[in-house]
């Protein structure tokens, strides 16, 4: 089938030859790893010949097929089925190599090269060694013509630039080296391995055999190569008037997602990875180069469509564009398939453009509340992949997707869920955190403002505070019922929606007491504190009053389920199982933490908890650590005493009878065990904020500065300068407070990004085990144990083994104390030690 034989590029390129890029391969993509890998061969291999002239560096293989326009005489044509990246680079090379001889040396160099390995001077049509693909045509023969436009923005112009700056610095190395060394390096040192194909062989075949494991080719690179395989003739036309537009139109990974798009039109349980091989095998079926050419035309046609998703700017409709745009910044893929289907519906004049306004809307207001309830992630992706195949196709399209998302258990809450929640469910506690700051704002823009607030810098406030001082525990204390706990009032309160506002002055307002709290929100013109700077206080029954009106406002701005929708009310019991079931041995959490988890009563969690089988029951206390006077084992012959159970299990009593408030898991951690809070990730490196001056670094350092007194501030500075001065690096978070996350590995590592620690402006030094849990070497549990065995020799740390699976912390002002910061960068250091392992052998780069 093949012939294999090795060569140099002296012989590839010598005599009339011509090597195409057929129109399957992916255009010229190499980078300045690339470059700069190839140029270090090449100047070692030229040392190395200076003194064995024979030495020879071997840098791959080229496969290659003769061109089926191949005749007897003239300029012998190929294709180059494999290799056509390390091919491109080394011509590159060649012209800066021609250039800088002929402007340091003498202009004969460059009709030297140029007839020998860069043109075919004698062949008008087939002037060119190498033909590329038509997207980088115009910028290689810029580099063979040397014109003007050589060095362009693009990948062809990036490497001559890499070369040409190279071989400028020749000079100036340590270990100078002669140009003239480079090229016969270049041209005679450099050995391929050629694999020629036989004429009537399947050159795709061979290529996509080369390339079908997905590693160098993205699934749209191969879906385009399999297309034009299938375009023998009309190839040429077809990319040129319709792919090339295509491919110019989207991010490599966009193209994937548009064919993925296209096929869960059809059956929503494609995978995205499977998208070339599920492609592939619906184009099989076609029989002519007409139907393929249609299919082509076809994905044009879904891609201006799908480019209204992904940019909704460019739609024409204002009340589409703002579906669109809020859908946008909702953050979900997952509802493109749907929205790709309205438009296309629109297209085809089977829809209009109010319909479609109409029908994202209710997927909008889908989202929102389910938010509301907390049931925001719960089998969201399979309900909006199923809805274009499954929605009624008799109804208009916004009744079509009101009726589907209101059958069944889609969580589509009710008016009646919505009040319920509003009052109950942590909101703050739901889904992400730009998500819960979107609702707050469409929530602002409801109101209709004539002369509306710019809301890029408001972040979300917690009126009654995250941190209870003694001032606010007075005031709630005076809402206290005979029979009820403060503890459990306030945990009860502080994440739901009724007691959040959008405010410019999260960083001085903390845990203010509420009169000054209310002095700083009156300067603002956000409608949303209104009701609250109206109030003399800040208890129960103002949260809740406020609950109430902003549910119907949620209510009125987003439209609920269909009539027949069923019953929503419920307490996701659900939840409370996922929590318990996730309860640590050695902790426990009591009737009101586990009420305020899903928006109810301690009481009706005791009852439920009494009546219904759920794990480790046994863990849930009063709020004093004692155990309830009615508890009881379901099971009927178990007779032992649970506190007893307790301590097996590590968790120690004081002689009251009262279990450690150490060992205590609250509401946030156990969001955390229930999985509904996302961790926040680091950014890659310290990137300017959008709309504001300054990086994140001097946003974080404004924030402690605010926040937190000059000692502690003070502190903090100096713990982040003598962790980077030991090798670590510093990374920050993109929410409103803006976290800085000690980094021990940044993600380039071979291992993986690892981070033992995330510092809050607010107040807290996190320790986040939860995340080592699942990074090397740091999942060994031993490990993670000593970390927290060493913080707990800190003064005022005392971080129980229950909370191995979680993020806990102790304040930032244990930094204050000289000595046991000096203790904590020991313990860092140790940290730091363990996460970046020597190794002897340098990582590898494909």
């Amino acid at each position: 089938m093949v012939t294999a034989q090795e060569t140099t590029l002296q012989r590839l390129l010598e005599g009339a030859k011509q090597y195409q890029v057929p129109l399957y391969q992916r255009t010229y993509s190499w980078t300045e790893l690339q470059f700069a890998r190839i140029w270090d061969d090449v100047c070692q291999l030229a040392r190395d010949r200076a003194d064995h002239p024979g030495a020879t560096h071997f840098i791959g293989s080229l496969v290659l097929a003769p061109s089926p326009a191949i005749g007897p005489v003239g300029v012998a044509e190929y294709l180059v089925v494999d290799g056509q990246q390390r091919l491109t680079t080394l011509t590159i090379l060649l012209c800066a190599i021609r250039d800088h001889r002929a402007e340091h040396e003498d202009p004969k160099h460059r009709l030297r090269l140029d007839q020998q390995y860069l043109t075919n001077p004698f062949e008008e049509q087939r002037w060119l060694k190498l033909v590329p693909t038509q997207a980088d045509r115009n910028a290689y023969t810029a580099c063979v013509k040397s014109t003007p436009h050589v060095g362009g923005d693009d990948a062809v112009g990036r490497a001559y630039r890499f070369f040409a700056k190279a071989l400028d610095d020749l000079g100036g190395a340590e270990e100078p080296i002669a140009i003239e060394q480079i090229e016969s390096a270049v041209i005679t040192g450099l050995a391929l391995v050629a694999i020629t194909a036989k004429p009537g062989d399947n050159v795709y075949r061979i290529f996509e055999s080369l390339n079908n494991t997905g590693l160098t080719l993205t699934q749209a690179d191969l879906l385009r190569n399999y297309i034009f395989m299938r375009l023998p003739h009309r190839g040429p036309v077809v990319y040129e008037s319709l792919w090339l537009p295509l491919q110019q139109r989207f991010t490599p990974t966009e193209l994937v997602l548009l064919f993925w798009l296209d096929l869960v039109h059809a059956n929503p349980k494609v995978k995205q990875t499977d998208t070339y091989s599920s492609q592939q095998e619906r184009l099989e079926k076609l029989r002519t180069e007409a139907d393929v050419e249609a299919e082509v035309q076809r994905f044009s046609r879904l891609g201006a469509l799908l480019r209204l998703i992904l940019h909704p700017t460019e739609e024409q409709d204002p009340g589409v564009r703002q579906r669109l745009e809020r859908l946008s910044a909702w953050g979900t893929t997952t509802v493109y398939p749907l929205a790709l289907h309205l438009l296309d519906r629109r297209e085809g004049g089977t829809a209009t453009s109010e319909q479609v306004a109409s029908a994202l809307l209710y997927v909008e207001s889908f989202f929102v509340r389910r938010l509301i309830i907390g049931r925001s992630t719960m089998n969201i992706n399979r309900i909006l992949l199923s809805i274009v195949t499954e929605m009624s196709k008799s109804l208009p399209v916004d009744e079509a997707v009101r009726a589907y998302l209101s059958t069944g258990r889609k969580h589509f809450a009710t008016d009646a869920a919505v009040r319920s929640a509003v009052r109950s469910i942590p909101f703050y506690l739901h889904g992400r955190a730009p998500q819960r700051s979107l609702v707050l704002r469409w929530l602002e823009e409801s109101y209709g403002s004539k002369e509306p607030v710019s809301l890029e810098k408001a972040t979300i406030e917690h009126v009654l505070p995250q941190t209870l001082t003694d001032e606010w525990r007075q005031m709630l204390a005076a809402d206290l019922g005979t029979d009820e706990n403060l503890d459990e009032m306030y945990e009860a309160l502080v994440h739901t929606l009724g007691n959040l506002t959008l405010t410019g002055y999260n960083q001085e307002l903390g845990n203010k007491p509420f009169a000054e709290k209310r002095d700083k929100l009156k300067r603002s013109g956000i409608r949303l504190s209104q009701e609250i700077v109206a109030q003399p206080r800040w208890g129960r029954p103002e949260i809740h009053a406020r609950a109430e009106a902003l549910a119907e406002r949620v209510i009125n701005s987003w439209p609920g389920p269909t009539a027949q929708a069923g019953n929503q009310s419920e307490v996701p019991w659900d939840l409370m199982i996922k929590a318990l079931s996730e309860l640590p041995a050695g902790s426990w959490t009591t009737y009101g933490d586990l009420a305020a988890l899903v928006g109810t009563a301690p009481m009706p969690v005791g009852t439920r908890l009494a009546n219904h089988p759920a794990p480790n029951a046994h863990r849930v206390l009063q709020v004093e650590g004692t155990i309830a006077p009615g508890f009881r084992w379901l099971e009927p012959d178990r007779t032992d005493d649970p506190r007893e159970v307790l301590r097996a299990e590590g968790v120690t009593f004081d002689r009251n009878g009262r279990a450690d408030q150490g060992q205590r898991i609250g509401t946030e951690e156990l969001a955390q065990l229930a999985g509904i809070t996302s961790e926040e990730l680091p950014e890659r490196a310290f990137r300017h904020r959008p709309g504001r001056n300054g990086t994140y670094a001097e946003r974080f350092l404004e924030q402690v500065t605010a926040r937190q007194t000059p000692a502690v501030s003070t502190a903090t500075v100096v713990l982040l300068e003598a962790w980077t001065a030991m090798g670590g690096t510093l990374s920050y978070g993109t929410g409103a407070e803006t976290s800085c996350f000690l980094m021990a590995r940044r993600r380039e590592h071979e291992l993986g990004s690892i981070w033992p620690v995330v510092i809050y402006p607010g107040g807290k030094f996190e320790v986040v085990f939860q995340h080592l849990s699942v990074r090397t070497p740091f999942n060994d549990i031993v490990l993670r144990e000593e970390l927290r065995q060493r913080l707990n020799q800190l003064p005022g740390v005392n971080i129980a083994a229950a909370r191995l699976a979680l993020r806990p912390g102790f304040p930032l002002e244990v930094l204050a104390d000289v000595e046991a910061r000096e203790a904590l960068l020991d313990h860092l250091r140790w940290f730091l030690d363990q996460a970046q392992p020597s190794t002897s052998e340098d990582p590898v780069v494909d």
